[in-house]
């Protein structure tokens, strides 16, 4: 098992990396693929440049508490911004580079940054886009100037140019550097994290360095990870899952961080980076799950039949924790290991995982049932930005289906009369910047945070383990009067292949109706193999195959669900949803007051 080592426990993230600068300065510290190859990043190179870069920033005028903001996908040059920042006293934001234009704007007007970080040209025209409306921005820095040179270079950098004034800064004060790492105060903000904003406006919440040190400790209290250990970065950096995998845990245990090229990638760059921690949201299991079903059927023939035979032999109990299987039970496991099993653990990149982990929003349990089958013990966490990340993780493989586990060490929880979870403890956040009354809110007098989640209690092998209902505002009463929680109900439908999306109506209604988003890609694989022609989302949503096809899925789940959470009507969009339009948040989560008020005559029609 991997300790930490009690020094580091009163070290702020970037004190962290220069500890590890010290003691393994050529160590692997981060590794990116460029042109196809992993280029490696030792941890003396990982402090050097994010040094220069914050001296850099100071050069220009970076003062104390002023605002970083960060508009790029996962890379290097993301964390080496957000730790140079943080090392000078100011203040990194990370932004996400799907934001449009006036997204963007309403971001950096919230928190007024002086300063931004943008990924290439693609992100800097949208800053630019909005530029004539922001006065405070003094100066954007561009890390990749590629197809800017005949761009008005006024107030625009190159990110090397920055770190060439930091690195010379260096050179003529030596001591700065030391100097800054003394200067480090656990109590001051080290991260600004934007909420989702999936039920109103998105706030700037303010993370202190002790906050994300204590929430990174307590979730390496499960995940034990060290040095030997790799995780594979590709969710956003400025949500605050990947925050706690990409940089709370390496900085404290020197486990090694590899970029994905992209989302996009990732499955690639699994296979070839295997690594020993994963997380996953909800949406990526729910991939990789389709697309294991998919590759399976499109194998066909005698490996199709043997799929199909061992997720029927070993599924009634594969999910079971294994101190109860019978010596039959673990010798037929192991054949169909053996087999097949391990070859698909191998087609999704993780057959080396030792710790999988599911955040940021319930999970269903087929997908988990699944995973265990194959072997992979998915765990869910529990956490909010509000608290610095993650809160809780399931401690063991044996703890209840659907749980999140217990508090960590440092952690407080109590449940609200009305079953809200309410945390407390020095994870928790300073507040909303400029924003008393909505911090107010959130943050009683008492220190308690109210998470707006629902939760109960539930024994497990070590205790009782926390089960999340669903959202206090989600939670749906019909018409009848039954309590309906919709995640459960979408969650269950998310398992089949062909669905993408799914957005429950039951607030007030006679029954429940839902929106269905199909998956273009397996939606279109079946028309193929059916024969059907189509040519594009909207063809393909509006065939009546297609919805005898969409039906017979909820059907599925339905013969699953009590009397009161059948869907009995559904409506395929005609699009699929989009951030753009305001139907989804950066994190893909559905806005569902936007959703029912876009898509209002439709849902009508559904009751009439």
């Amino acid at each position: 098992m991997n300790e930490v080592a009690p020094e580091i426990l009163r070290m702020t993230l970037p004190q962290r990396l220069f500890h590890w600068a010290r003691l393994r300065p050529q160590e692997v510290a981060l590794r990116q693929k460029d042109r196809g190859i992993w280029q490696p990043v030792s941890w003396s190179g990982y402090a050097n440049a994010a040094a220069h870069f914050g001296l850099g920033l100071v050069e220009l005028g970076l003062k104390r508490g002023e605002h970083v903001a960060i508009l790029s996908e996962n890379r290097k040059e993301w964390v080496y911004t957000q730790l140079g920042v943080g090392l000078v006293q100011g203040v990194p934001a990370g932004v996400y580079p799907t934001s449009p234009g006036p997204e963007v704007e309403y971001l950096l007007s919230l928190i007024g940054a002086p300063y931004i970080v943008c990924e290439d040209q693609e992100q800097l025209d949208k800053v630019l886009e909005v530029r004539s409306r922001l006065p405070g921005l003094r100066c954007i820095i561009v890390i990749d100037p590629k197809g800017l040179r005949h761009y008005d270079q006024n107030g625009i950098m190159a990110f090397s140019d920055v770190t060439a004034l930091g690195r010379q800064r260096a050179l003529v004060l030596p001591q700065a550097i030391p100097d800054y790492l003394a200067a480090q105060d656990m109590n001051d903000v080290g991260l600004v994290v934007f909420t989702s904003g999936s039920t109103g406006r998105p706030k700037a919440a303010m993370l202190t360095w002790l906050g994300l040190c204590r929430a990174g400790e307590g979730l390496n209290t499960v995940l034990r990870a060290g040095p030997q250990d790799k995780v594979v970065s590709y969710l956003p950096l400025c949500h605050m899952a990947e925050q706690m995998f990409a940089v709370q845990v390496p900085l404290t245990t020197a486990a090694v961080v590899n970029f994905a090229e992209s989302l996009r990638t990732v499955q690639e760059d699994l296979r070839e980076i295997a690594p020993q921690i994963f997380l996953a949201v909800p949406r990526i299991w729910e991939k990789f799950h389709s697309g294991i079903q998919i590759h399976a059927r499109e194998a066909g023939g005698m490996r199709y039949f043997l799929y199909q035979t061992a997720m029927c032999q070993i599924a009634p109990f594969a999910h079971m924790p294994r101190v109860g299987w019978s010596l039959w039970q673990h010798v037929l496991w192991r054949f169909w290991y053996l087999t097949l099993l391990r070859s698909l653990l191998n087609y999704v990149g993780l057959r080396r995982c030792r710790i999988a982990v599911s955040g940021s929003a319930p999970i269903s349990p087929d997908i988990l049932k699944f995973f265990k089958s194959l072997g992979l013990s998915v765990r869910e966490a529990y956490g909010l930005t509000e608290a610095s990340g993650a809160s809780s993780l399931q401690p063991s493989d044996a703890s209840p289906m659907g749980t999140v586990g217990a508090p960590f060490p440092g952690v407080e929880m109590k449940l609200a009369e009305d079953g809200e979870i309410l945390l407390r403890g020095e994870v928790v956040f300073r507040g909303y910047y400029n924003a008393p009354a909505a911090t107010a809110e959130t943050l009683d007098d008492q220190g308690w945070l109210h998470t707006g989640d629902i939760g109960r209690l539930e024994p497990g092998p070590m205790g009782d383990e926390l089960r999340i209902v669903d959202r206090k505002k989600d939670i749906m009463i019909t018409a009848g009067g039954k309590n309906i929680t919709p995640s459960e109900i979408e969650n269950a439908m998310r398992v089949s292949a062909y669905i993408k999306e799914a957005i429950v109506i039951a607030d007030r209604r006679r029954f429940v109706a839902a929106l269905v988003q199909i998956d273009p890609e397996s939606v279109g694989k079946w028309a193929e193999e059916q024969g059907i022609p189509y040519t594009n989302y909207r063809s393909l949503s509006e065939l009546d195959p297609v919805r005898e096809l969409i039906q017979s899925e909820i059907d599925a789940v339905n013969s699953r669900m009590a009397q009161v959470q059948h869907v009995r009507k559904f409506h395929i969009l005609a699009k699929e949803l989009d951030h753009d339009d305001g139907e989804v948040t950066a994190t893909m989560k559905v806005k569902r007051s936007s959703i029912e008020q876009k898509y209002g005559h439709v849902i009508e029609q559904l009751y009439n």
